[in-house]
């Protein structure tokens, strides 16, 4: 890279963190926070010291003039937006008492903190009023709103009131409760079960946020907190499942090579290659054990006994073993078949190996059908 282009480089990063471009744009607490981090690293910096001097105005009026007009206003959560707009005023004060350069260029600089208090208890007391309103209509989808209200009292002003108590009550009322029963798979001919399925399902649904304001039980789970009656009910069933369908495939065949050495001769004394064909006889065999099932997913509302998903999900899983033998010369045969030969004969996996393997692609479907059903429940 050449001097000039060194140059251009370092100005331009120099330039677009210095604020003078978010100045420009119109973006005024984005140019401050630029031009006071530009400041702390290198105090002497004049486009940042410009940017501040102009910037900071600005952003001041701005929020000043927001405030002023919200306060006049009659609009609805208007102290949640009064105590944003001191909030960053006051972010404005702590960020610039903390850089000398930049306490010289604003000297006089104005700490909102009081303000942002007494805009966020107001605040507090309009959202918890709010939340109270909306938990009274004893729905769920009222009893989320009350929850994100409450959620926001605790953010402006933690520990007003019973705001815990509330945020527990409306979380409760807005939570469906899915019991998600997983019909068991036994087969005493194979000595299968599917226990490893299920845990894996289970643990899944226990560790996915898919929705904060949805909670699935195992059927221990609902008696054991006592949930007598459950929103949802999600049965899950192998309607069918086969293990370990063995299918043996042999093929002969004929293979030959040309130009092989198969010999010498004596020429005035001395030996010299004989060239031919070399044959064999290549006997293939290739096992194969399909495996694969079939689950059915359906979701019950609780109350009413409507099926509100259906869903079959197959899985497959084909495990293959190939060997070989050869009579004549093995110099007839490919690399590969050559190397087929050294294959023994494997036994076949067990079948609850063969049934996990197959029931890996039902568990992703499974899966992908809960999170899209009850992400935004």
């Amino acid at each position: 890279m050449n001097k000039i282009l060194i140059v251009l480089v370092v100005a331009a990063i120099t330039g677009c963190s210095s604020g003078k471009k978010q100045l420009t744009r119109g973006n005024y607490e984005v140019a401050v926070d630029q031009a006071v981090s530009r400041l702390k690293s290198k105090p002497n910096s004049k486009r940042a010291k410009e940017a501040l001097t102009d910037a900071y105005p600005y952003a001041l009026d701005l929020h000043l003039n927001k405030i002023a007009q919200l306060k006049s206003s009659n609009e609805q959560f208007r102290w949640d937006q009064i105590a944003n707009s001191y909030d960053q005023l006051s972010h404005f004060y702590e960020i610039v008492k903390r850089c000398p350069a930049c306490s010289e260029i604003l000297p006089g600089i104005q700490n909102y903190r009081t303000e942002f208090n007494e805009a966020s208890l107001a605040a507090a007391e309009e959202r918890y009023a709010a939340g109270v309103t909306e938990l009274a209509k004893n729905t769920r989808e009222s009893a989320k709103d009350a929850y994100r209200h409450f959620q926001r009292v605790e953010y402006l002003s933690p520990n007003y009131k019973d705001t815990n108590q509330k945020l527990d009550e409306a979380r409760y009322n807005a939570t469906l409760r899915v019991l998600v029963d997983q019909i068991p798979v036994h087969s005493r001919q194979f000595g299968i079960t599917h226990e490893f399925f299920q845990n894996r399902i289970n643990e899944y649904l226990r560790s996915a946020k898919l929705n904060e304001f949805v909670r699935f039980y195992t059927v221990d789970e609902v008696d054991t907190e006592g949930i007598s009656e459950p929103d949802h009910v999600v049965v899950l069933q192998f309607d069918d499942f086969v293990v370990g369908q063995t299918f043996i495939k042999e093929n002969t065949k004929q293979v030959s090579r040309d130009s092989v050495v198969v010999g010498t001769v004596d020429v005035d004394g001395v030996a010299k290659d004989v060239y031919g064909t070399v044959e064999a006889e290549y006997i293939s065999t290739v096992k194969y054990l399909d495996s694969g099932g079939l689950l059915d997913m359906k979701i019950f509302d609780a109350n009413t006994g409507r099926i509100l998903l259906q869903r079959k999900m197959p899985g497959e899983f084909h495990w293959v073993c190939e060997w070989a033998t050869y009579k004549g010369d093995k110099r007839a045969l490919t690399e590969e078949e050559l190397a087929t030969t050294k294959n023994a004969e494997l036994p076949p996996p067990s079948p609850q190996f063969l049934f996990k393997q197959f029931s890996k692609p039902i568990y992703d479907q499974v899966a992908t059908n809960f999170r899209k059903f009850y992400s935004g429940y």
